[in-house]
């Protein structure tokens, strides 16, 4: 849940070395040689001239586990280039930044979406995508793309969350305090407020301790989650609602002062309670356009899905 609702940044194992030239696919293939370790800043070398006219996807490493389809959340490591016949510009590297993006295949270009077709964790797939498979003739002003320009992407891929995807770990006991919301539900969970004042300060519990690495500052999580209101229980915001899981970075004031604090320290794996009053979510002016008012006490249900 970022301060405007929840959202997804785009740019987006084993580390076994390779060393692979791009083998040849409809169009001529991707034409590019990459050199370099998986989860390490690949070296990219491109041929003189143009690009070729075709989409053009490779994958350099296999991976592991069930194969990303589209509604995914694909996190994964990447450079992105642009590439013309007047030249190459490297756009963007998650290198660079020292953490993973979250690629939302839903939402993505077809190139893109083509290229994290099938992928597992631990490939890394590199993609020639030209401007009809991209951002067409007008191109990305904001990103720096021409109308001409083929994009270039080498993809590594850490995570591939699919829409049933949940908690893993150990279930605990019923919360027995009467002045706490009660979850029920194993995927989508409904919740019942009790009727009495909100509470002042955050509350934060476990319903599911996860069973996986402990949430650091700065880690992009992919989560599931739903948000309710305390003065009727009303559910404003679900990504089961949505179909796909989401990836927020926590602990950096990105999300509300909530999550930042709730999760925090969390494990992998848990779901997690949340009820958070408005000075650790979106404050006095509230947040109109989903009906949420600067006295709103809100509930959330998290699902920590990963943490990279």
């Amino acid at each position: 849940m970022r301060r405007g609702l929840a959202a997804v940044s785009v740019a987006a194992v084993l580390a076994v070395p390779f060393v692979f030239a791009a083998g040849c696919s409809g169009g001529g293939g991707v034409r590019v040689t990459v050199k370099g370790e998986f989860g390490r800043l690949p070296e990219v070398s491109f041929p003189k001239g143009a690009p070729g006219g075709s989409l053009a996807v490779e994958t350099l490493s296999g991976g592991r586990g069930a194969g990303a389809r589209k509604g995914d959340l694909v996190v994964a490591d990447y450079v992105g280039y642009r590439w013309s016949r007047s030249g190459r510009k490297l756009l963007a590297s998650s290198f660079a930044a020292g953490r993973p993006e979250a690629f939302p295949t839903w939402g993505l270009v077809p190139g893109l979406q083509r290229a994290f077709e099938g992928a597992r964790v631990g490939s890394r797939v590199v993609a020639s995508i030209p401007p009809k498979d991209g951002f067409g003739e007008r191109g990305n002003a904001a990103r720096q793309i021409g109308g001409g320009d083929t994009l270039v992407y080498v993809l590594d891929v850490r995570g591939v969350y699919g829409r049933s995807a949940g908690p893993r770990g150990r279930v605990e006991p019923p919360l027995a305090d009467p002045r706490l919301p009660r979850v029920s539900g194993g995927g989508a969970p409904s919740v019942t407020v009790p009727r009495v004042a909100a509470p002042r300060g955050l509350q934060v519990r476990a319903l599911v301790r996860g069973d996986g690495p402990v949430v650091r500052k700065g880690q992009l999580l992919a989560v599931q989650y739903a948000g309710f209101f305390w003065r009727d229980g009303k559910m404003f915001d679900s990504s089961w609602a949505s179909g796909h899981p989401n990836g927020v970075t926590a602990g950096t004031g990105q999300v509300m002062k909530g999550w930042d604090q709730g999760l925090m320290g969390q494990r992998v794996g848990s779901r997690m309670l949340l009820v958070v009053p408005p000075s650790f979510g979106y404050g006095a002016k509230g947040l109109a356009q989903v009906g949420i008012r600067g006295s709103d006490t809100l509930v959330f249900v998290v699902d920590i899905l990963g943490a990279h």
